[in-house]
C-alpha cells in the first residue's frame, strides 16, 4: 500500500436521476490525483455521498456518465469486482464475529491461504494498534475502537482505492479529534488514493490535499484547503467554511464606507465587503476602522467570541482574547486586516 499502487480516478460526465425524478447529482467532471486525499464537504443532500457511491459502484451514472481508474472504463462493474476499500458511518461490522474475523471478512472472499491471510490480519491490526483486541467480539469494544477496526478491514484486501462515507460523525467530539489527526496521518504515509465525504469543515481541512465543496448536486469551488478558505468562489463556499462577516456599503474617496465605520477598500463598484472574525483585532478608537457595541459574549476556552453590532443587518463575529472579558454593551473598537477583505 503504497504511491506505487494509487490509482487516478476520473468521472467523466457523470449524474445522477433517481427514479422518482429527483435530481441528486448534476453532471459532473473530475480528476482524482493518484494518491491524494480529496474531501467532498457540503451539507446533507448536496450530492456528496451519491458521488461517492459511484466511484464506489453502488450507484451507476446515467446515461452517458463514465467512471474511469487508472483510464480503464468501470462504469459497468459493481464494487467487488473495482477492489475498493470502503468505511462506512455505521462500520457495517459483523457483530458475531471477533475483530480478527472481521478484519479477515475480505481476505476469506478473496480465498486468500490461511496462512497468509493470517499474516496480513496481524499487519492490520499492528497498523491500527488494536491487536491487543483481536479476539474481542465487536460488541465488547468502544466506538472509536470499531473505527480502527473497519479502517483495517477495508484496507485488508489491499484496495485501489479507499473510500470514507463520514466514518466519524457517531463519534463524541474528543474523540473525533484524537481519530482526525490519527487518519491523516495514515492516509499520508499510505499514500493511496482517497476519497473522504464529511460536513464537518474541520475534518475536511485537517485531511484534504483537496476540497470539493458541494451544494445541490452541484460543485460549488474544487481547491487546496487554504484557497478554500481565503479565497471562496461563492456566496455559499464564504458561508459554509468558516464564519464569515459581511458588511454592506459604498466605495468613498477615503475607502468602503459601511455601518460602523470605514474599511481599507477603494475598488470601486462593491458593495458588500467580507472578511474572517480572525481577521479583526480590537484596537483603541483613535486607530479604529469600525466601532460597534457588544451584544454577546461567548467563552469558548482558547478563545471568546463575541458578536458586536455596528448597525448593519447582522452582528459582527470577532474572537478576542480569552483572558479578557468583554461585557454586553460595551463599546468595542475594531481594526480589520486590509489583507483578508474578500469581494464576491
Amino acid at each position: 500500500m503504497n504511491s506505487d499502487r494509487a490509482i487516478s480516478i476520473c468521472l467523466q460526465g457523470c449524474s445522477k436521476t433517481f427514479l422518482d425524478g429527483t435530481r441528486a447529482l448534476e453532471p459532473l467532471n473530475l480528476e482524482i490525483v493518484a494518491g491524494e486525499t480529496l474531501v467532498l464537504l457540503g451539507p446533507s443532500g448536496c450530492g456528496k455521498t451519491t458521488t461517492l457511491r459511484m466511484i464506489a459502484g453502488l450507484e451507476h451514472p446515467d446515461a452517458g456518465g463514465t467512471v474511469l481508474f487508472d483510464g480503464e472504463d468501470v462504469t459497468a462493474l459493481g464494487i467487488e469486482e473495482r477492489n475498493i476499500g470502503m468505511v462506512f458511518q455505521s462500520y457495517a461490522l459483523f457483530p458475531n464475529m471477533t475483530v480478527a474475523e472481521n478484519v479477515a471478512y475480505g481476505l476469506r472472499i478473496q480465498k486468500m491461504r490461511k496462512p497468509q491471510m493470517q499474516e496480513r490480519v496481524r499487519e492490520m491490526l499492528a497498523m491500527m494498534r488494536i491487536e491487543a483486541l483481536a479476539e474481542r467480539r465487536i460488541d465488547q469494544i468502544s466506538g472509536g475502537q470499531r473505527q480502527r477496526v473497519a479502517l483495517a478491514r477495508a484496507l485488508a484486501v489491499r484496495p485501489r482505492a479507499l473510500l470514507l462515507d463520514e466514518p466519524l460523525t457517531a463519534l463524541d467530539a474528543q474523540l473525533r479529534d484524537v481519530l482526525r489527526v490519527e487518519i491523516s496521518q495514515l492516509l499520508h504515509d499510505l499514500k493511496m488514493t482517497t476519497v473522504y465525504v464529511t460536513h464537518d469543515q474541520a475534518e475536511a481541512m485537517a485531511l484534504g490535499d483537496r476540497i470539493m465543496v458541494m451544494s445541490h448536486g452541484r460543485v460549488e469551488q474544487l481547491g487546496a484547503p487554504r484557497e478554500i478558505y481565503h479565497q471562496p468562489a461563492s456566496a455559499f463556499v464564504a458561508g459554509f467554511v468558516g464564519s464569515m462577516n459581511r458588511l454592506r456599503g459604498r466605495v468613498g474617496t477615503d475607502g468602503f464606507d459601511c455601518a460602523g465605520g470605514r474599511l481599507s477598500w477603494h475598488t470601486p463598484g462593491v458593495e458588500e465587503i467580507l472578511f474572517r472574525p480572525e481577521d479583526v483585532r480590537i484596537v483603541e478608537a483613535p486607530v479604529a476602522d469600525l466601532t460597534g457595541r457588544v451584544t454577546a459574549s461567548v467563552f469558548l476556552g482558547e478563545r471568546t467570541q463575541l458578536l458586536v453590532d455596528v448597525g448593519d443587518a447582522a452582528p459582527l463575529v470577532v474572537f478576542a482574547d480569552a483572558r479578557k472579558a468583554h461585557r454586553v454593551g460595551e463599546t468595542l473598537h475594531m481594526q480589520v486586516d486590509p489583507c483578508g477583505l474578500l469581494t464576491l
